[in-house]
């Protein structure tokens, strides 16, 4: 890695998180820095050891864990809800189908119960493991995890509805992201984690196709269409994916933006950003991967203080799948 290069990454963040609160939710909801110091010291190291160790097997996990960070903190905060086993839990809705990396929280879960039974929430765990999945090309902390978070005891198909849509236009979009506590630079600076992972040919084909007629969305490039109908015929198998990033699918960069100028965004809510001036401009600084790196790590502490459950809310689960 080159540090010289991670020197002016770092610089911009603590630059930008030294202005003061503007970046992040406005109410402190009871987190902290190093909030596990005395009651389990090495739960950083061993979070990352084991996320390191399976990212290094399967370099697919970091998009699948920063989906389930997503997912989590946006259906009633960021309470490991989407980790519950359930019946009609929130892992049983349509738009968490294909979420994945649940054996990475459990491996790190087994670990951490070895280490301080009692003591670390899976709601933070979703986080750090998230953090540190993204981090793993790095080989150093993309961003500081807040942590203190408790885990929630329900999880229902039915709050999935706050999920943002891959259908969504731009209005929709910001609106979603507003219910959560979150604005137009948090919706341009979260939208770049597209920058890896996988999206189902369900969320791709209405750009492509009008029941058996080719019929291609105006704000995709012509030859981008074509390689997506390759990957997505139709009708397309449920189990057919795309990369969301056509370029660098396994590297966390900026490249999304620059693919985005090109109409080379996979989803509709992708190109949505591109139709509104603002987000259109930010979309253009951020093909720079120094801001990209800075705005993001702040759009994702604040997302991380979604609706969290702190002191004597909540409870410490042993088994992350389990309310118990």
């Amino acid at each position: 890695m080159d540090l010289a290069w991670w020197f002016a990454v770092a610089v911009v963040v603590c630059g930008l998180v030294g202005g003061g609160s503007a970046g992040l939710l406005e109410t402190n909801p009871g987190l902290a820095y190093n909030f596990y110091q005395k009651s389990c010291p090495n739960v950083d190291s061993i979070v990352r050891s084991v996320t390191w160790a399976q990212v290094a097997a399967n370099p697919a996990l970091p998009g699948r864990l920063l989906r389930l960070h997503f997912h989590d903190c946006f259906v009633q905060g960021c309470d490991a809800s989407i980790l519950l086993d359930n019946a009609g839990s929130e892992k049983t809705a349509g738009p968490n189908l294909s979420v994945g990396g649940y054996e990475v929280i459990d491996a790190i879960k087994t670990q951490l119960e070895q280490a301080c039974p009692g003591v670390v929430s899976c709601a933070d765990i979703v986080a750090l493991a998230a953090r540190d999945a993204v981090s793993y090309q790095f080989k150093a902390s993309l961003w500081q995890v807040e942590t203190g978070r408790r885990d929630g005891p329900v999880s229902l198909a039915s709050n999935t509805g706050a999920l943002p849509s891959p259908f969504a236009g731009f209005s929709t979009l910001l609106q979603s992201f507003a219910n959560r506590g979150l604005n137009l630079t948090d919706l341009v600076a979260l939208s770049g984690a597209h920058t890896i992972g996988k999206a189902s040919c369900s969320s791709v084909t209405p750009r492509l196709y009008q029941g058996n007629t080719t019929s291609l969305d105006p704000l995709l490039d012509s030859a981008y269409a074509k390689a997506l109908m390759s990957s997505c015929p139709n009708p397309s198998p449920s189990s057919s994916t795309i990369d969301l990033d056509v370029a660098t699918p396994l590297k966390f960069d900026s490249g999304y933006y620059t693919n985005l100028q090109k109409k080379q965004g996979a989803l509709a809510s992708d190109a949505a950003l591109t139709q509104n001036a603002a987000a259109a401009q930010m979309v253009a600084d951020l093909t720079n991967p120094i801001k990209f790196y800075a705005a993001f790590s702040m759009s994702m502490k604040k997302m991380g203080r979604i609706d969290v459950l702190t002191g004597s809310k909540g409870n410490i689960r042993k088994q992350c799948r389990s309310a118990s």
